[in-house]
């Protein structure tokens, strides 16, 4: 597993949710939130038989732990980290995991999307999606898309 600064993470193995919830600050905090996202069978009416994650690894641990570090500061969070899969994934297998804990809901809710958001915005990870029919396709983050 690749790992920077212990808040946002690379890695090719599966992610087990249940170990990173483990260790949020959860002894001060009223709420958690978390988001995971999944390898879908589609894509804009296509049938996707997996996906496969490239990363600049350098940079994407980086700029991931910038991401983080901006929602720690911007919101009333007690913490936060982002899981990231790379590699080649499944359909059903567990892509990308958020978690955020705060004192009260709406912090960690606005936490966790502005860590998913801005990573798919600006961590240099790229996904090409493998279709049922044979053909790939390199999928680009749309500007607004996380919206």
């Amino acid at each position: 597993m690749m790992e920077h600064a212990s808040n946002f993470e690379l890695t090719r193995d599966p992610i087990d949710p249940s170990r990173y919830r483990d260790v949020m600050e959860a002894a001060r905090a009223g709420a958690f939130v978390q988001f995971e996202g999944w390898v879908r069978d589609h894509h804009r009416g296509r049938a996707v038989s997996a996906l496969e994650y490239e990363v600049y690894e350098e940079l994407a641990l980086t700029e991931g732990t910038a991401v983080v570090q901006e929602a720690l500061e911007r919101f009333e969070v007690l913490s936060a980290r982002c899981v990231h899969r790379i590699g080649r994934l499944n359909i059903g297998d567990l892509a990308v995991w958020v978690g955020a804990t705060a004192a009260h809901r709406q912090a960690a809710f606005d936490a966790c999307r502005y860590v998913i958001d801005e990573t798919k915005q600006r961590v240099p990870i790229w996904k090409k999606e493998r279709y049922t029919d044979g053909d790939a396709h390199w999928i680009h983050s749309e500007p607004g898309a996380g919206a």
